[in-house]
C-alpha cells in the first residue's frame, strides 16, 4: 500500500447471540497488519444489520458505532458465527439480515468464519461454490444446502471472491491466510508472531476432531520435539524411518501419532513446511530459484516449480513478483 491508498476496509457484521471470540478475529488480525512504515493495511469496522446492539452468546451484550450502510462502504465483509444461528435460519433469512446483505457492493469479498458460512449459504451466495464450516455442523450445512460443495474436513477454503472457514480457530487462520495473500508472508507472520500463534495452517489441513485434540494432549510420545527439529533441517533429506527413529518410535506409531497431533502425514506435513519456507525466501532474498529450492528442501527448480503450481498456482518467478509488489 503507497502513502496515496487507504486501508483496505472491513466490515464485521455482529448477529444476534455472536460468539465473542470468532467476532473479535478480524480486529485483532487485520488490526494487527502494517507496512514497511508501520501504516495500518486495514481499517475493521463492526457493524449490525439494524445499527442497534447485540447480545452475545456469553453474558454480554456489544454496541456497535455501525449500521449496515457500513456493508455498502466495506472491501470485505466477515460474518463470524453465532449461537443457534444455523437453526434461525431454517426458514430462510430473516427480512433484516437480508435488506443489510443486499446492501454489499458487486466484486465484495465475503468471508465467512465457522457458522457464518450459513448466513452465506441461506443468501444463494455459495451455491456452486465450494465451502467449509465447522465440523459439528457440517453434515446439517450440507443437507440443508445441497448446491453448496462442502468439505467438511478443511481449515478453509478460498474460493477467490468468497472465502469460508472451520470453527473458532480456524478464522485465525483464514484471516492470516487473507493477509499472506494481501500483502505478503513477511507482513502476516509479523501479525502471528505478535498474536502467539501459528504463521500459516494450510488451509487443506484437517480440522481437529475430538479424537485428534485428545490425542494432542496426550503429553507422552509427542512428535512436537521432532517436527522442531525438522524445521531446522529442511533443506537436507529427511525420510520416514529418520524422523521415527529421532522420536524413539516405530514408524508405524509415529506415523499414526504424528497424524493426531497435526492433522496430516510427515510427508504432508514437510511438503507444507518446505513451502512455506520458499515462499519466505522468494518474498525476503535474492536468492536464485536453484537456491531457494535447495534451501527449502524441494532440491530442484523443476520440483519447487512443481510444488507452487500445484498449491498457488504460480511458478516461484511470478510468486515473487506478485509478493513482492504486494509487499
Amino acid at each position: 500500500m503507497t502513502a496515496t491508498q487507504s486501508p483496505h476496509r472491513v466490515a464485521v457484521l455482529a448477529l444476534d447471540q455472536v460468539i465473542a471470540f470468532e467476532l473479535g478475529i478480524p480486529a485483532r488480525i487485520f488490526g494487527g497488519a502494517t507496512g514497511p512504515d508501520g501504516e495500518r493495511l486495514y481499517r475493521v469496522d463492526t457493524c449490525t444489520v439494524d445499527g442497534l446492539p447485540v447480545p452475545t452468546s456469553s453474558d454480554f451484550s456489544i454496541s456497535v458505532t455501525h449500521g449496515p450502510e457500513l456493508l455498502a462502504r466495506a472491501d470485505t465483509v466477515v460474518i463470524p458465527a453465532a449461537t443457534g444461528l444455523h437453526e434461525r435460519l431454517a426458514g430462510g433469512l430473516p427480512a433484516p439480515m437480508a435488506a443489510a446483505l443486499a446492501r454489499i457492493r458487486p466484486g465484495t469479498r465475503l468471508v465467512s468464519i465457522c457458522t457464518g458460512a450459513f448466513v452465506l449459504a441461506a443468501a444463494g451466495l455459495l451455491d456452486g461454490r465450494p465451502a467449509t464450516t465447522h465440523w459439528n455442523h457440517a453434515e446439517d450445512f450440507a443437507a440443508r444446502y445441497p448446491r453448496v460443495k462442502v468439505d467438511p474436513d478443511v481449515l478453509y477454503v478460498d474460493d477467490g471472491d468468497v472465502l469460508t472457514s472451520g470453527g473458532v480457530a480456524a478464522g485465525v487462520d483464514l484471516c492470516l491466510h487473507l493477509i499472506r495473500r494481501d500483502h505478503g508472508g513477511a507482513v502476516a507472520n509479523r501479525v502471528a508472531r505478535y498474536s502467539l500463534v501459528p504463521p500459516w495452517r494450510e488451509g487443506g489441513q484437517r480440522q481437529y476432531t475430538e479424537l485428534q485434540v485428545a490425542a494432542a494432549l496426550d503429553p507422552g510420545g509427542s512428535t512436537g520435539p521432532v517436527r522442531a527439529w525438522a524445521l531446522q533441517h529442511l533443506d537436507q533429506p529427511l525420510t520416514l524411518q529418520q524422523l521415527a527413529e529421532r522420536a524413539r518410535m516405530s514408524v508405524r506409531t509415529f506415523t499414526r501419532r504424528f497424524r493426531e497431533e497435526t492433522g496430516a502425514s510427515p510427508g504432508q506435513w514437510l511438503t507444507t513446511q518446505r513451502t512455506e519456507r520458499a515462499r519466505e525466501l522468494l518474498e525476503r532474498t535474492e536468492l536464485s530459484i536453484d537456491q531457494v529450492a535447495r534451501e527449502s528442501g524441494f532440491g530442484t527448480a523443476a520440483s519447487l516449480r512443481q510444488q507452487l503450481r500445484g498449491r498457488l498456482d504460480l511458478p516461484p518467478s511470478a510468486y515473487r513478483r506478485t509478493f513482492r509488489a504486494a509487499g
